[in-house]
């Protein structure tokens, strides 16, 4: 642990100016992230006595090796900033809202040529319209089989609409009128496109002209005597009252707002939204935080608006930010957080917090859901916090580290009798995964054909992992970790980027696990010598007695095997092994499988996938003439020939050498390069 005291800037050094300010581990890694009114009176702050901060501030502080900070003109453009790096260096020791579900939403993709409506889930896509999100996929396709009587817009998939286009024949929600056909020309794309756009009107609460429009086209009808089309139209208004009921209005003003609420105590919370689109409940969404730092109400909703609203698609940000936003308490600083709102939405936005009628009674509803959460979160992972912390205690002990492994990298390597040699790292922080963080590894060996047996490609993979962040600690020698200059401490002071990715392998684990026994570990070993690492510990759990060895010893560590330190290693090694079986087999699928178009000179894969795109199969390729298959574009008139000599030469051949998604063969065992994950 640093004392704050070695790293503390001068006096005077630092501005009386609003800013953002980040505080770094000893290897460079951005533990918290903080903005203030004044940089000065915050950072001064952090270095009083100890025994007067936080117990989390305590630990943030002395985890901490420097501090740096850029200044900004206004607070709006800090709290922007705030948020982009908090997104960027995922800090441990900020708060971090955790969706407690992955929640589907309802997307048209009006982007497209032919725009198609979908259940979707995770990051937003620019040009997508998204609706929601909904508690589960099943409402979604509920409300979309309703609608498409009224509105048939595209539902199929590329491949489905691709192949009816080339078949010239509609898929089965085409025949029975749940879809307008754009695939065979039944409508244009012009048309369908503002049959999409009318779907988007409608779900953002424009009902009332679509149920006059249809009314009067029924009463048009009827007085032609033209009962069917009436009779069609009238069940097209009961289908849309129908989808409009199925969300009951809960403020009748027509109220556009998100309705938060929060429950918890000084260690977790769990909030809850309500979107509320004309008046109606629209969506209901909820997260899970733990208190990972020192903060109050206000500056918990204020982080909390922050992710929710600034991870928006600019482009969507209009509709994703209502007219009101509506908190249990107000935002520490409410004016900064007001105007950043109205400038992502182009209008003005009002934060403030319900005191009566409708809209406070709503709220209180919300409360009562985020209770209900909470308690079932609690419910769930009943002493997981406390699971974890005795899981790293026991392995310290154990292994006899001089302070608990928050950060555990796994290796595993996996292959089919030293073909397509496939290794993973997967890495673990407080106990649990973290999956962006993952990597694969082609192994290569000396000669490009892979490695002569399992040690030598643990040896590899390690010197792979840690040459990298050898290379990468040294690339990052700038103004924040010692302007490389010889003394390579971390130094405290301000910084002028605002942007830049965060070097993932600028820094090392704490522990390295090995799936193995004392070979494994032994290779690793001297791979972490042979680069000169001394300060990362290393350990192998074999499978079979779930032994953990370490470097150099005769003898293995035995964990009990109720131990919840045994219990995170065996969850690291599976997850490592998991990893790397996945990538051996997705790469021995590939190479396995081979296409009549490989060999042909000139034919890359962009012109395979053009060829098959076009013709839509090999069998009807290999019945074009060289004159049609020039027409592709990007093809020329030598390479057209050489198709058709390939195809012609394979006349005869059986179909798993002919077809172009059989067969068999391979490729070098050792392809170089590393996958990243």
């Amino acid at each position: 642990m640093a004392d704050p005291a070695t790293y503390r800037p001068a006096p005077g050094e630092i501005p009386d100016a609003p800013g953002v300010y980040r505080f770094r581990d000893e290897h460079g890694r951005v533990v918290y992230v903080g903005k203030a009114k004044s940089l000065r009176s915050r950072l001064n702050s952090y270095f009083q006595d100890l025994a007067g901060l936080h117990p989390r501030t305590q630990q943030m502080v002395t985890t901490a090796a420097s501090v740096q900070w850029t200044v900004v003109g206004t607070e709006v453009e800090a709290l922007a900033l705030e948020y982009s790096w908090i997104k960027e260096f995922d800090p441990r020791f900020n708060v971090k809202y955790r969706d407690d579900k992955s929640y589907p939403y309802l997307a048209v993709t009006m982007a497209d040529e032919v725009p198609r409506v979908q259940v979707m889930r995770g990051a937003k896509r620019r040009g997508t319209r998204y609706f929601g999100p909904y508690a589960h996929a099943w409402a979604i396709r509920e409300t979309v089989d309703l609608l498409l009587r009224v509105f048939p817009v595209r539902t199929c998939s590329a491949g489905v609409f691709q192949r009816a286009r080339q078949q010239g024949r509609p898929c089965l929600l085409g025949y029975i009128d749940k879809c307008a056909a754009p695939c065979v020309g039944r409508i244009g794309v012009d048309e369908h496109h503002q049959l999409a756009q009318d779907f988007c009107d409608f779900m953002a609460g424009d009902t009332a002209r679509f149920t006059r429009r249809l009314t009067r086209a029924m009463k048009d009808a009827a007085s032609e005597l033209d009962y069917e089309r009436a009779a069609r139209l009238r069940d097209d208004i009961a289908t849309l009252e129908k989808a409009t009921e199925k969300n009951a209005v809960v403020l009748s003003d027509g109220t556009d707002a998100d309705v938060f609420a929060m429950a918890g105590d000084e260690l977790e919370a769990a909030v809850q939204v309500f979107h509320v689109r004309d008046g109606r409940i629209r969506g209901q969404r909820g997260w899970v935080v733990e208190k990972v730092e020192d903060l109050d109400d206000g500056a918990l909703v204020e982080h909390l608006l922050q992710q929710v609203y600034g991870s928006e698609d600019p482009e969507s940000a209009t509709a994703a930010v209502p007219r009101e936003v509506l908190v249990p308490v107000l935002p520490t600083d409410v004016e900064q957080v007001q105007t950043w709102l109205t400038g992502l939405r182009g209008s003005k936005v009002q934060v403030r917090v319900p005191q009566r009628g409708d809209k406070r009674e709503l709220a209180a509803t919300v409360r009562r859901n985020a209770e209900h959460a909470l308690a079932l979160h609690r419910t769930r992972r009943a002493g997981d916090l406390t699971s974890r912390s005795m899981a790293l205690r026991e392995i310290q002990e154990a292994l006899d580290l001089p302070s608990a492994p928050l950060r555990i990298e796994c290796y595993d390597v996996s292959h089919n009798q030293g073909t397509y040699q496939s290794a993973s790292m997967v890495v673990f922080e407080d106990g649990l995964a973290r999956k962006n963080e993952y990597r694969l590894f082609t192994v290569r060996g000396p000669q490009g054909q892979g490695a002569r047996d399992d040690t030598a490609a643990m040896h590899e993979v390690i010197t792979r992992r840690f040459r990298r962040y050898l290379a990468d600690r040294a690339d990052a020698r700038d103004l924040e970790l010692g302007d490389g200059e010889e003394d390579d401490a971390p130094r405290s002071g301000p910084v002028d980027e605002r942007t830049g990715r965060p070097t993932r392998f600028a820094y090392p684990p704490n522990l390295v696990v090995v799936d193995g026994g004392p070979p494994q570990v032994a290779a690793a070993a001297a791979a972490l010598a042979e680069l000169g690492i001394d300060d990362v510990a290393l350990c192998g759990l074999a499978k079979r007695l779930e032994e953990v060895w370490l470097p150099g010893e005769d003898y293995p560590v035995i964990l009990r095997r109720a131990s919840e330190g045994l219990y995170l290693l065996q969850r690291v090694r599976d997850e490592a092994h998991r990893f790397a079986i996945t990538a051996h087999r997705k790469r021995r699928s590939k190479g396995m499988t081979v296409s009549v178009l490989d060999d042909v000179p000139g034919l890359g894969p962009a012109r395979r996938a053009a060829l098959l795109r076009h013709f839509g199969s090999v069998k009807r390729l290999r019945a074009a003439s060289a004159e049609e298959i020039a027409t592709v574009p990007g093809m020329g008139a030598r390479t057209a020939e050489a198709v058709v000599a390939a195809l012609a030469g394979t006349v005869g051949q059986n179909a798993a050498g002919a077809d172009a998604t059989g067969g068999s063969g391979g490729s070098p065992a050792g392809e170089p390069g590393i996958l990243e994950a």
